[in-house]
């Protein structure tokens, strides 16, 4: 069993980040903090104070002075929780769920989860089954497939789902083997150039944030990616999240993702929009895109092509199943990878039932949105003082991998739920588009740069694709 502080240390020293700043983090509590035979706390404290630290270093560069970190399991486990606990005028928006997505038995017994809260994965999935647009029709449908014909199905006409595996089943699939050799993030150098140096900060002066002045394109969406955006946002980056209107969102997950952003609609299936974003590319600081692996390299945005754009970018990846393996290529979401990987299941056996027991949190997917923000802010030191582009790789299923490994909580399936009312002193209230709206406030304190957020949730294509400064909107 592991610790936070343990897990945190073993974070650290994958970045190679000074061993001497762990004395300035303060991490207070231990599972179980939500139930869950995993170490979610752990997890939650960790990948935060993590980001946490990556951004005391960075003002230390800018500034000279040391920083402290401190961190809450509690609270962090909240903010895992943060769409859970989204309100708008008081009210929860309703819950974003596809109306024939979920868990069905085949006919060898198996059983298939199906995410479908896309409305293009929705009738993808209704035609490969060929059946009526119910419940009823696909679980008839369903139950005429062998388990691995039907996932194979789904995978082969790009839509998502996957078979309940056990962990032992996880272990032994060629997937799982691939990334056996995967630490749970990487920091790798890109491209060779100068050092690029923050601009100083005199905190007496100029009061400032570790981050500020640093550009932030982020071409993500639903929670790792934007959660990654989000904590940079926090410590004072500008980061501008990109999307092109016909691709589908979930709009009440984007309120909760979006504070501290600007957003702008961008089209790059356009060559002048897409000659749009190699102009932002060339003033930016770090690149965080969310797409399968490969993707945006046929669009030319791939991390070669964007560090040629912008020498000494930090290029961010986050994937589903890693860059790595036959399922390189394959949509995910959080809770696929939990069902595929064996987490699932393992939290069934523990609660003897059958199916499956998610974990009580997206926890891959805020896990992996807060250690790629930790990444991006460990490539602005790296390039600051050796110089060069960097990329920095994440995905669903190493940090479901890490999250595995660290070990079971004994009882922690008896802890009690955490509720809004146990976490409403953690929430912050802003005024939206919407209404009144309650949000997860940043789940870590630092004295002297607090994480905040500018200005509150804005709608999708409020803005212009231009940064700040250059902005006439």
């Amino acid at each position: 069993m592991t610790t936070a502080t343990e897990a945190l240390r073993g974070i650290w020293e994958l970045a190679a980040g000074d061993a001497r700043a762990l004395e300035r983090v303060s991490l207070r509590g231990q599972d179980p903090v939500l139930s869950s035979i995993f170490r979610v706390g752990a997890v939650a404290g960790a990948s935060i104070a993590a980001s946490g630290l990556a951004a005391s270093e960075l003002w230390r560069l800018r500034t000279g002075q040391a920083e402290s970190v401190d961190v809450d399991l509690r609270a962090a486990a909240a903010a895992f929780r943060s769409e859970r606990y989204l309100r708008i005028a008081g009210e929860r928006p309703p819950r974003v769920w596809g109306p024939v997505a979920g868990y069905y038995p085949t006919d060898d017994g198996r059983w298939v989860q199906l995410h479908t809260n896309f409305p293009h994965h929705h009738a993808g999935m209704v035609e490969l089954l060929d059946c009526d647009d119910t419940r009823e029709a696909v679980a008839q449908a369903i139950a005429g497939w062998q388990g691995q014909a039907l996932e194979d199905a789904i995978a082969e006409r790009g839509l998502c789902g996957g078979l309940l595996r056990s962990g032992e089943q996880w272990g032994a699939h060629p997937q799982s083997q691939a990334l056996a050799d995967l630490p749970v993030f990487e920091i790798l150098p890109l491209a060779e150039s100068d050092p690029l140096p923050l601009e100083p900060i005199d905190p007496a002066v100029d009061g400032g944030r570790p981050l500020d002045g640093v550009r932030v394109l982020d071409l993500t969406r639903v929670i790792a990616g934007p959660v990654c955006g989000r904590s940079l946002a926090s410590h004072g980056a500008e980061v501008l999240r990109l999307c092109a209107p016909h691709l589908p969102t979930l709009p009440t997950v984007w309120l909760d993702m979006a504070q501290g952003k600007r957003a702008a609609w961008l089209d790059l299936r356009q060559a002048d929009e897409r000659e749009q974003l190699r102009g932002l590319i060339r003033d930016c600081d770090v690149f965080v895109q969310g797409y399968r692996p490969g993707t945006l390299a046929t669009r030319g945005f791939g991390p070669g092509e964007v560090a040629s754009l912008r020498p000494g970018v930090v290029y961010v990846s986050l994937s589903a199943y890693s860059h790595a393996g036959p399922w390189a290529e394959r949509r995910g979401f959080d809770s696929l990878v939990q069902t595929v990987s064996g987490l699932g299941r393992a939290g069934a056996e523990a609660a003897g039932v059958e199916g499956t027991q998610p974990l009580p949190c997206q926890a891959l997917d805020h896990a992996s949105g807060y250690l790629a923000a930790m990444g991006a802010m460990i490539g602005l030191a790296r390039r600051a003082q050796q110089g060069g582009s960097w990329h920095v790789r994440v995905s669903l299923a190493q940090t479901g991998g890490w999250i595995w490994n660290l070990g079971r909580v004994e009882g922690g399936l008896d802890h009690p739920e955490q509720r809004l009312d146990d976490v409403r002193d953690l929430l912050i209230e802003t005024q939206t588009e919407e209404g009144p709206t309650s949000t997860m406030g940043p789940p870590l304190t630092m004295l002297a740069t607090p994480p905040r957020w500018d200005q509150p949730a804005v709608s999708l294509g409020t803005h212009a694709p231009r940064w700040r400064d250059q902005a006439r909107d």
